[in-house]
């Protein structure tokens, strides 16, 4: 969105990337070349570049392309402001359109749902008074801006909508009780409403009964409704007060034309009648509307609202050598906090002394506990289970990973979806046509209609104005997004934006790095293969290895031994010669032998063999370990080791000789195990009808034994790191929409040229910036939770927008009076619709409130169904 600047004006722009005086005279040279732009002085100390304008109008956009041209970049600053009086998808069109006219603004998202607004501008250019100046002229306010410090409590309850529920729900059952009795005292259907009438102050009653309902119980109507006129603009509350108006005031005026004027009415033939009960009934049924409506939002945000009520309150901090019960804002880095059983992990630190098993399954999903020692992370809001522990806090506030989770939630659900754009282009000219439509209906049917034909007409006039539905098309996307993405919150799903939870339904191809996504991605031993001839040395303990702070890992030795030289004393061996190695093949050996709890010796002569393997002095015995060119090298005979290595590479694992004092003694394999859940994942993914493909830098006959066991069919093996991305972009090539999930610094360019980039949580920074989607829990089930998650949602969302139109394109021509020929030609309304359309075939005005308040939510409920959807 280009903004122009106003006129005679110096600017200050920062300018980022600037490095020396050439970049300087760079800068200077681009900005002076836009149109409009008079002189320019770039500062290089303080990054900044003052504009002068000319006498024309200078747009942002040209002055930031300029500046990017040359090669810079002109920083933007993202905010977030809570919007108050917005009722329609005309509010948000009027509402961005109000703060994309603020000089200095990129870009300007509104959503109803959240009643936020996401603000991108350059700062130095406009700021947040700037943008409350704009909303408040536009007929709206500005509740509340980020980064201001907001009571937990307050900001709960905006988000439930208590205030609101509670106001709304005085208003309808007053409305509501009032509307009634005047129903049951004006319908002609009951005997005893015609002979009331005929008391001369009996009309005068009803009105002094139905003003309350009309200036108090709708009085936020005109505020809303005709304050937007007075700013040029128009929304649904704007339809609710002329149609309610207009009902109320034909009544008035019959009144008082009766009392005053009685043969007034005859002459012109406008039948003495009242719709008293019609203005107050119509109401009375919006406000009920909006009171289901207000708590089925509030319902929606129930996800965030959940995960802001996990913050602790009070943390025990060591202070002074002393226990002390501190609020958790008055927490910093650096403090050593003691968290007891059954108490919440207060902020994000690393333990320093004590074990315990703690919950994350609010962050994660994972329902098993998770065992933490010295040396190990803790999460704020997370839950101690059994023992107590010291740990130091390494962030605080706004940097927790529970902060940082509400945070991109809340971006989530503030964002905008592109299937929402048909929704934002119709209803900026909905209300404005639906008038056009309602003032056309009524000269219609006065012109043209039945006697008494000004009552019909203005009957027809209210019923098209009540009925029309604009909040059901500001609704029909960001309800649907809200309850998406709170709901992957809760699975352990987080997404970005609303952008990529719409891209990741149509998502054919999933590109999986093996490396840390499928595999554990730490090479662990699995096999030990003992030569025939080996001599025996010491039994080997029986109590298998753990892997990942408590899983059983698959049996990797087989117990026994063979030639009496066992695999206990080959493992220590080989431990024992790796022990100076940084090799992560060296090191997995090294930590089986340290988990089997044998004894290591000292070794000398140690070196390093490039492409071969090592050879290391142990006990005055020269030990090689290696692979077969290592063995050939040292002319080892292998006794009929070489088809046992062959066994173990085709399953995926490297085999490595070991040989002591020339003679071979056994095979060591070890390998990147796959993950438990690994498989499953993959098959789910498969059942969603999308193709696989595993990405790799191993060797070919390595990757396709990995992916036989995984089930993947498709394989890219020996891929360099830097050429992932052309893999992602040659699958994109062939028509294929391809999701990327890795996790891996490396795995940063893959997930950004991906349509759809997954980053594992338990990976790097680097990945989880790049990706569209972050799956908490590191367990590929996720993948398929999030692209099934997307596809639910926009199939909400089509079904809501489907009823948001279809509603609005049936009943409006209904309530225009287009069945009245049709009633017409037979001969009369049947009876079983007389209560609907009365005896002429025109829509009553109460069923049109009824219709229009149930519409709004019907689109809210339908949304709300994604919560109890399994993913």
């Amino acid at each position: 969105m280009s903004t122009a600047l106003e006129r005679d004006k110096h600017l200050s722009i920062p300018v980022e990337g600037m490095t020396c005086a050439s970049c300087v005279a760079h800068v200077e040279e681009a900005l002076k070349g836009v149109p409009g732009v008079a002189d320019v002085s770039v500062n290089l100390a303080t990054e900044k570049a003052t504009v002068a304008l000319a006498a024309a109008d200078v747009p942002v956009d040209k002055l930031r392309a300029a500046v990017a041209g040359a090669g810079y970049k002109v920083p933007t600053i993202r905010t977030s402001l809570n919007i108050g009086g917005m009722t329609c998808a005309s509010c948000v069109a009027h509402v961005e359109e109000a703060l994309k006219g603020v000089p200095g603004v990129v870009d300007a998202t509104v959503n109803l749902a959240t009643e936020k607004a996401s603000v991108e501008y350059v700062a130095g250019l406009a700021g947040v008074e700037n943008f409350r100046q704009a909303v408040q002229e536009a007929g709206y306010s500005v509740e509340g801006v980020a980064g201001e410090e907001l009571d937990a409590s307050q900001e709960l309850e905006r988000l439930s909508k208590v205030k609101e529920i509670r106001d709304l729900r005085r208003r309808w059952v007053f409305s509501l009780i009032v509307g009634a009795a005047l129903f049951l005292g004006t319908f002609d259907l009951f005997p005893w409403a015609m002979p009331l009438m005929d008391l001369g102050f009996y009309p005068f009653l009803l009105w002094a009964l139905a003003t309350p309902v009309q200036f108090w119980a709708g009085w936020h109507f005109y505020t809303s409704g005709l304050g937007a006129v007075r700013h040029g603009t128009a929304n649904m509350h704007t339809l609710i007060a002329l149609g309610t108006t207009v009902a109320y005031g034909y009544s008035a005026a019959v009144v008082l034309l009766h009392a005053l004027a009685p043969q007034f009415l005859a002459q012109h033939g406008i039948q003495a009648a009242v719709y008293f009960d019609t203005s107050a009934l119509i109401i009375a049924l919006i406000l009920l509307g909006r009171y289901l409506e207000a708590r089925a939002r509030g319902q929606t945000s129930e996800a965030i609202r959940r995960l802001m009520g996990l913050r602790p309150v009070t943390a025990r901090v060591v202070r002074d050598g002393k226990e002390v019960d501190l609020p958790v804002a008055e927490v910093v880095v650096g403090d050593i906090i003691l968290v007891r059983p059954g108490e919440k992990v207060p902020v994000d630190g690393e333990v320093v002394d004590g074990h315990s098993s703690v919950d994350e399954s609010m962050l994660t999903g994972e329902s098993l506990p998770v065992e933490k020692g010295p040396g190990q992370p803790a999460f704020g809001a997370t839950l101690n289970r059994t023992g107590a522990f010291r740990f130091r806090a390494t962030k605080v506030g706004r940097d927790t990973v529970l902060s940082q989770i509400i945070r991109l939630v809340e971006e989530a659900q503030g964002s905008k979806a592109p299937i929402q754009r048909l929704a934002d282009q119709v209803s900026a000219w909905f209300v404005p046509a639906v008038i056009g439509i309602a003032l056309a209906a009524f000269l219609f049917w006065w012109w043209l209609g039945p006697a008494p034909s000004l009552t019909y007409a203005m009957l027809v006039l209210v019923a098209v104005l009540i009925i029309a539905c604009p909040c059901a098309l500001g609704l029909a996307t960001p309800t649907a997004i809200i309850v998406g993405t709170g709901k992957g919150a809760e699975q352990g799903v987080l997404i970005r934006s609303a952008q990529a939870l719409e891209v990741a339904h149509r998502i054919t191809t999933v590109v999986m790095d093996k490396t840390g996504t499928l595999t554990q991605g730490m090479p662990v031993v699995t096999d030990v293969a003992l030569a025939s001839g080996s001599k025996s040395a010491g039994e080997i303990p029986s109590n298998p290895p753990l892997i990942n702070g408590g899983t059983p890992a698959t049996p990797i030795f087989a117990m026994g031994s063979i030639g009496g030289f066992d695999e206990a004393d080959l493992l220590r061996l080989a431990a024992s010669a790796e022990r100076g190695s940084e090799h992560p093949l060296g090191e997995a050996i090294v930590k089986a032998a340290q988990e089997r709890r044998l004894t290591l010796e000292e070794a000398s002569q140690f070196q390093a063999i490039p492409g071969q393997g090592i050879q290391a002095q142990i006990n005055g015995t020269m030990v090689h370990l290696g692979n077969l060119a290592l063995m050939q090298a040292q002319n080892i005979f292998l006794d009929g080791l070489e088809a046992q290595a062959q066994a173990l590479a085709e399953q995926g694992k490297t085999p490595m000789f070991l040989a002591a004092g020339g003679v071979a003694q056994g095979i060591i394999a070890v390998a990147d195990t796959i993950k438990p859940t690994s498989q499953e994942g993959v098959a789910q993914l498969q059942h969603l009808g999308l193709e696989v493909v595993m990405l790799t830098g191993d060797h070919r006959r390595t990757a396709q034994a990995i992916a036989r066991q995984l089930g993947v069919d498709q394989v890219e093996a020996e891929v360099l790191p830097q050429d992932k991305a052309e893999v992602v972009r040659k699958l994109q090539g062939q028509g294929k929409k391809v999701a990327m999930v890795g996790d891996g610094i490396n795995d940063a360019p893959a997930l950004a040229q991906a349509d759809v980039g997954i980053a594992m949580g338990t990976g790097t920074d680097v990945a989880m910036a790049s990706a569209d989607v972050t799956l908490m829990r590191g367990d590929v089930r996720g993948v398929a939770a999030a692209i099934n998650l997307s596809r639910r949602t926009i199939g909400v969302i089509r079904q809501n927008l489907f009823w948001a139109f279809f509603y609005n394109v049936l009943l409006i021509p209904v309530a225009a009076g287009v069945l009245f020929p049709v009633f017409q030609a037979l001969g009369g309304v049947p009876g079983g619709l007389v209560l609907f359309f009365g005896h002429q075939g025109f829509l009553n005005p109460v069923l049109a409130a009824l219709a229009m308040a149930l519409s709004s939510v019907a689109v809210v409920s339908n949304s709300l169904r994604l919560r109890r959807a399994r993913v």
